[in-house]
């Protein structure tokens, strides 16, 4: 399955976006990185540069027909710059509308509520984003992983760097099912 990892020019922490990545490729998937501009992304650990990535394709010219599932990683202004981005709003809403799963760690659920999907869902978030989410019409729970079947997709969330374990154990059997 390819699967479309979603990211800003900068600002993805870093951790969110390699260990994810490599529990799809485990799993033998297709990581594919998707940002909104072609070239390299640079990624963060929390506040300090860590390694660049080469993006493989731009929002605006791929729809989530293309995938089979999309990974939202966080650090704050990854989904910070992403919500303000038409083209990428419309990405993410598009694999809601096409009932494709979604996984979200950390500060990336800002971006699900941009694209207003959480209405009527269940998931968890950094805790700072927990008064958003329910502004958004969500319920937020403070749980390491939470799977949300609610709607027309499943919707995998988890809170911070320490629930990657999980996290990445739980999207990839989760979009493994979907894809069955």
């Amino acid at each position: 399955m390819r699967i479309a990892f979603l990211v800003a020019p900068e600002g993805v922490e870093q951790v969110e976006l390699t260990d994810p990545w490599q529990a799809a490729v485990d799993a033998g998937h297709e990581p594919v990185l998707v940002s909104t501009e072609p070239g390299e992304i640079q990624a963060f650990n929390h506040l300090d540069k860590a390694d660049t990535f080469r993006v493989d394709e731009v929002v605006g010219e791929v729809s989530a027909e293309s995938f089979g599932g999309l990974v939202l990683p966080g650090g704050v202004a990854n989904p910070d710059f992403l919500r303000t981005d038409d083209k990428a709003v419309a990405f993410v809403k598009d694999f809601f509308e096409q009932g494709r799963p979604v996984a979200a760690i950390c500060h990336a659920p800002w971006t699900l509520v941009e694209a207003d999907v959480v209405r009527g869902r269940v998931l968890t978030s950094w805790p700072s984003l927990a008064t958003d989410l329910r502004n958004a019409g969500a319920t937020w729970v403070d749980e390491q992983v939470k799977i949300c079947d609610h709607g027309p997709n499943k919707l995998v969330t988890s809170r911070k760097p320490d629930d990657l374990k999980a996290f990445c154990e739980t999207f990839v059997d989760v979009f493994a099912q979907e894809a069955g």
